[in-house]
């Protein structure tokens, strides 16, 4: 069962779809969106469980690539380019390998279409048990998480899915189906034989990330034949927060060529 993706829609053009990561939302895309938006018309949306999209059992990547059809044929894109991070990448993926159609480029931003553990199964853990009802603010939060989620980077944007009411803070992500659904996350479903990606493709890796090895080159030029692979250096798995710029750089050369 699909759902309809909440959105954000920028500019004017040919059309890309950015599908963002894990505990991610399309607010975190905003400002790559924004510097596309000058040439391109750019739809980030939130994937199921996440942002201001609907909540719903299941985080298989058919069922995800399936919503981010539906969309693409509901709002009339056409055949688009797709960005995908993360989580988002494997529903990018998943897309351009069952509705090539749908797909004119593809950008799979720091994943490699393979399983993988993500170990983000105890951040979940930590985000449910902190007590939303005793904390006044967004630090008190970070402080509840710092034991588990060591790096302040990642505390940040993981808060960053707290929602303010009159009542106070709640999740704005479903953490209950995220958690259920972490198997289903961490795996990559097999394409059926000899299934592939025939249109242009871009592999952007973060240069002190490993979600994208050596090893994983075989699977990746098997699935997309005409597969790049650019490295962003001195960045990790957030790369287009973390090295804004220097991926904007290599996404619109890409997009150019």
């Amino acid at each position: 069962m699909s759902v309809q993706l909440s959105y954000q829609d920028l500019g004017s053009g040919e059309p890309i779809v950015i599908l963002h990561g894990l505990f991610g939302s399309k607010r975190n895309w905003s400002a790559i969106a924004k510097r596309l938006s000058a040439h391109n018309r750019v739809l980030t949306v939130d994937m199921r469980n996440h942002g201001e999209s609907p909540w719903i059992d299941g985080m298989d990547y058919r069922d995800m690539s399936a919503d981010v059809a539906d969309f693409i044929k509901r709002h009339a894109l056409g055949s688009c380019t797709v960005i995908g991070h993360s989580m988002g990448g494997k529903a990018a993926m998943t897309l351009a390998l069952t509705h090539p159609e749908l797909v004119a480029r593809l950008v799979v931003v720091d994943i490699a279409p393979v399983e993988r553990e993500t170990g983000f199964g105890a951040y979940i853990e930590a985000m449910a048990e902190v007590p939303l009802a005793m904390c006044d603010s967004r630090n008190d939060i970070e402080e509840h998480l710092a034991d588990v989620v060591r790096d302040k980077m990642v505390r940040s944007f993981l808060v960053q899915n707290v929602v303010r009411e009159e009542t106070g803070f709640r999740w704005r992500i479903n953490l209950a189906a995220l958690d259920a659904g972490m198997d289903q996350i961490a795996d990559f479903p097999a394409p059926d034989h000899h299934q592939s990606y025939n249109n242009r493709t871009l592999f952007v890796a973060g240069a002190r990330s490993d979600y994208i090895q050596p090893h994983h080159l075989a699977d990746i030029t098997r699935l997309f034949p005409k597969a790049d692979i650019a490295h962003i250096p001195d960045a990790g798995h957030w790369l287009h927060a973390e090295a804004p710029e220097v991926f904007l750089r290599e996404l619109t050369a890409f997009l150019g060529a």
